[in-house]
């Protein structure tokens, strides 16, 4: 299944080249020229993930597009796109799940896509919400370890299988050696 992301921008060239970068790289993608734009398509079909620049045909519009895809009832993942990088606290506090700093290498911009998706899928899958001030008493270890795992560059779910897999392996080689030792 291909991985649905809305794009919303007004500069054509910067929709374009995502759009372009983010197809030939398995994902499906439809695109958004204004605030508006992207506010009724939010309402027409589900994403995986918007991604919308903040500065549009107003300086906030941005900041419309991902309330309404907070209000959307299907929870999609949402990075804030921007030449104008803000302070966390801002960015955070509009609802954006991440910001994305304008121009951006195109491999480094995937990565931080994939683990965006990755963390947030998670979060899904733990029954927690992603918007802010509705969570369900989230458990903060769980967050601290997908925050951590997002900000370190590595994929929470793979890190958290091999935790997993490293346990009884000791454990197996704990019993091994005593069991030689007996004899």
């Amino acid at each position: 299944m291909k991985r649905r992301v809305l794009l919303v921008d007004d500069e054509v060239a910067v929709l374009l080249t995502l759009k372009a970068v983010l197809e030939i790289n398995g994902f499906e993608v439809e695109t958004a020229a204004s605030a508006r734009e992207g506010r009724l398509k939010l309402r027409s079909r589900e994403y995986n993930m918007v991604i919308t620049d903040l500065r549009m045909e107003r300086e906030k519009a941005g900041a419309e597009v991902i309330a309404a895809a907070r209000s959307a009832s299907y929870h999609p993942a949402v990075a804030l796109l921007t030449a104008f990088p803000l302070a966390d606290e801002d960015w955070q506090e509009m609802g954006a799940d991440h910001m994305l700093v304008k121009p951006m290498h195109t491999r480094m911009l995937l990565e931080q896509i994939d683990r965006l998706m990755t963390a947030h899928t998670l979060k899904l899958e733990n029954g927690e919400q992603t918007q802010p001030g509705r969570s369900k008493k989230p458990i903060a270890t769980k967050k601290r370890a997908i925050k951590a795992a997002v900000a370190g560059g590595k994929s929470p779910v793979k890190t958290a299988s091999k935790k997993a897999a490293k346990k009884p392996a000791r454990k197996f080689a704990s019993k091994k050696t005593s069991a030689r030792r007996r004899a």
